[in-house]
């Protein structure tokens, strides 16, 4: 099935979200749909998905207009919307969930024989191996994808929206979908791919279209174009992507860990982070970084043996309002899930962390201060926004992302803990976060950045300890710092050939 989508207007009041905007996708074709958060890209998908109405313009199905009223009529056409939060009942197998919005029945029971079948019939197409009666809970975050295509294509879907379908995936699981996408591809299936990492852009699609304030500013093959290209598109300016190598002035010991472990998460890791310093963690997943540093947050409660120093005095840090009270700040790496609060206001989730510090006469807020506060953060992380009381998911990813950093930064910590900072945002709000954690870097903040992103490792970090099964198996600094010896010494290899290498 071929979409054309023409001359597209969109607008919330005064605020014009699309303009006359173009789009187009042929059968068999994966197009990349690109834009910084905030460019009308998930507008445009929503008009297509059925979610919203358009102003004017047209929707065309090999040549024929449509009109969709709501996402069933969307669906009932062709058209599949895999959002970036999967709806899954862990609960369930995988042919129940298959299933959940049009169970078949045998008389007055559910015909579980007929799911089954038709289930295994459909990963057959799919050269996927799974058991239908797998509970849902039990896949990996890639087959969760999977089955969520699948899905679609059950209600027979020509085209299949897939938003930011790799964000948490690792790279054997982004490997099985993108293997799933070729499979779809070579049976006639369209895709619209909406990413922000343009290196995945590059290796799975064919076309690309990029949007800017809401207008279609660029399109064309992806062969005939590269990363750097893609990134001036959506911003419009050239990106610097260069290593931030910077002069480095280092002040006291901030942290030091000696043989910390935890169970089965980490073993043995010994490190130590001084003021003004960026030092990365990275590794595959269950290398256990995360749940190192939630440890060294306090989030892990006392699950931890071995000794954490903080500014040269032993600690035992178990739960979050000490690490807090102690100068350690947190971004977890999940925005949605466990950072932001979806029904309060930007400016209650920039500075609730600060709260308890503006309560005057042991009753009340001191509402002018908070504001005050939180303005100034605003203006030095260059927080894009409307109305500070308007709810904080009014916001784009990267400026959410920004509001959760001014959450902490309030706190005035001494040790800022980065969980894969720049995820789920675009490519121009992630030099604005590298920026700012250099900022703050050359303010004598110790700042520690966790993240799967080799390329986001070297650009931003002085040095970079890789862990690999909750071990720490080699340090890299300056120019050891590549993709190659990362991944090297991700995999379980040895650091002295990594760096020979």
């Amino acid at each position: 099935m071929n979409l054309s989508m023409e001359k597209i207007c969109k607008s919330f009041g005064a605020n014009n979200v699309l303009t006359e905007v173009n789009f187009s996708l042929a059968a068999g074709e994966i197009c990349a749909l690109l834009g910084e958060n905030g460019a009308g890209k998930s507008t445009l998908m929503n008009i297509l998905g059925g979610v919203l109405p358009a102003d004017s313009g047209q929707i065309l199905l090999d040549g024929k207009s449509v009109t969709f009223t709501n996402p069933v009529e969307s669906l009932d056409a062709g058209i599949g919307f895999i959002h970036q939060e999967l709806n899954l009942i862990n609960d369930l197998t995988i042919y129940e969930n298959m299933f959940i919005t049009h169970l078949p029945k045998k008389g007055m029971f559910l015909d579980a024989k007929q799911m089954q079948r038709k289930t295994r019939e459909l990963f057959e197409r799919m050269n996927i191996d799974l058991d239908p009666n797998t509970m849902v809970r039990d896949l990996d975050a890639s087959y969760k994808q999977i089955i969520e295509i699948g899905r679609a294509l059950l209600q027979d879907a020509s085209i299949i929206i897939m938003d930011e379908p790799t964000t948490s995936l690792t790279e054997p699981e982004i490997k099985r979908v993108f293997a799933m996408m070729r499979t779809l591809k070579e049976q006639g299936v369209g895709i619209i791919f909406i990413s922000h990492k343009l290196g995945e852009v590059m290796e799975i699609c064919d076309r690309y279209t990029v949007l800017r304030d809401g207008n279609m500013v660029a399109q064309g093959l992806v062969s005939e174009t590269d990363t750097r290209q893609l990134a001036a598109h959506m911003v419009g300016h050239e990106v610097n992507t260069d290593t931030l190598r910077r002069e480095i002035n280092l002040g006291e010991e901030v942290l030091s860990l000696e043989n910390l472990s935890a169970g089965k998460y980490f073993h043995n890791i010994s490190l130590s982070v001084r003021a003004g310093e960026i030092l990365g963690v990275t590794g595959l997943l269950g290398d256990g970084r995360s749940e190192l540093f939630q440890s060294v947050f306090g989030a892990m409660g006392k699950k931890y043996t071995g000794t954490l120093k903080f500014l040269g005095k032993e600690q035992k840090i178990t739960t979050t309002y000490q690490a807090l009270n102690t100068g350690i700040a947190y971004l977890p790496r999940n925005r949605k899930e466990n950072a932001i609060i979806k029904d309060m206001s930007i400016l209650d989730n920039g500075s609730i962390v600060h709260l308890p510090k503006l309560i005057k006469n042991k009753l009340f807020i001191d509402f002018d201060k908070q504001e005050k506060l939180f303005a100034q953060q605003v203006e030095d992380l260059r927080i894009k926004m409307g109305d500070q009381f308007d709810l904080i998911t009014s916001l784009s990813g990267g400026n959410q992302q920004k509001v959760v950093l001014a959450k902490w930064l309030m706190s005035d910590p001494k040790l800022l803990i980065l969980d894969n900072p720049t995820q789920g945002v675009d490519v121009g709000a992630k030099e604005e976060i590298y920026n700012i954690i250099h900022r703050l870097a050359e303010k004598g903040v110790a700042i520690i950045v966790l993240s799967s992103e080799a390329q986001e490792i070297i650009r931003v970090c002085d040095r970079t300890l890789v862990l690999f099964h909750g071990q720490q198996v080699g340090q890299l600094k300056g120019e050891e710092m590549t993709e190659h010896s990362i991944m090297y010494l991700a995999t379980g290899g040895n650091q002295n050939e990594s760096v020979r290498n």
